[in-house]
This record gives C-alpha cells, sequence and structure tokens, in this order.
C-alpha cells in the first residue's frame, strides 16, 4: 500500500531531521531543505489516504448495490450516505 511507504519515509525523515538539530543545529539550510521535504511528504499522505477513502466507500457502494439490489433489498439511504 503506497500510504505505508510513504509513512516509512516520514518517520526516517523526522529522525534524521531530529539527529541534524542534535548534531549540527547550525546548518539551517539542511535543516529548512529536510522540513521541507517532511511537509511535501505528510501532504502527498494526506493525498493518498483521501483517495484511498473515496476509493473504499466507492467499493462499497458498489458491492451493496451489485449483491442488494438483486436480493430486493433497499440501499438508497445506504449508497447516499456512503457518497457523501
Amino acid at each position: 500500500m503506497a500510504v505505508e511507504g510513504v509513512s516509512d519515509e516520514i518517520a526516517l525523515l523526522r529522525v534524521k531531521i531530529q539527529s541534524l538539530l542534535e548534531n549540527d543545529p547550525e546548518n539551517v539550510k539542511l535543516l529548512l531543505d529536510a522540513t521541507n521535504a517532511l511537509a511535501r511528504l505528510v501532504k502527498t499522505r494526506y493525498n493518498l489516504e483521501k483517495e484511498q477513502g473515496k476509493g473504499l466507500k466507492e467499493a462499497i457502494a458498489n458491492v451493496l448495490k451489485d449483491i442488494a439490489v438483486p436480493l430486493g433489498i433497499g440501499i438508497g439511504a445506504t449508497i447516499t450516505t456512503l457518497n457523501k
């Protein structure tokens, strides 16, 4: 899963930033570069999670529609709720 890989990179970068703060706190350019990279990774993870959540809702709605409708089970309110 892509989010897990990004989360691993975020964790690693946080450790590296902490190490840099402890061992070379005057290296402001590297600290800024690493912090900006961390911010981009966090944004990427958020966007991936949001997209995966949307895909999951769509998949659940499709399963309900494909299985429940043929069985005569009313699912209109459920699909409406999932698509929000």
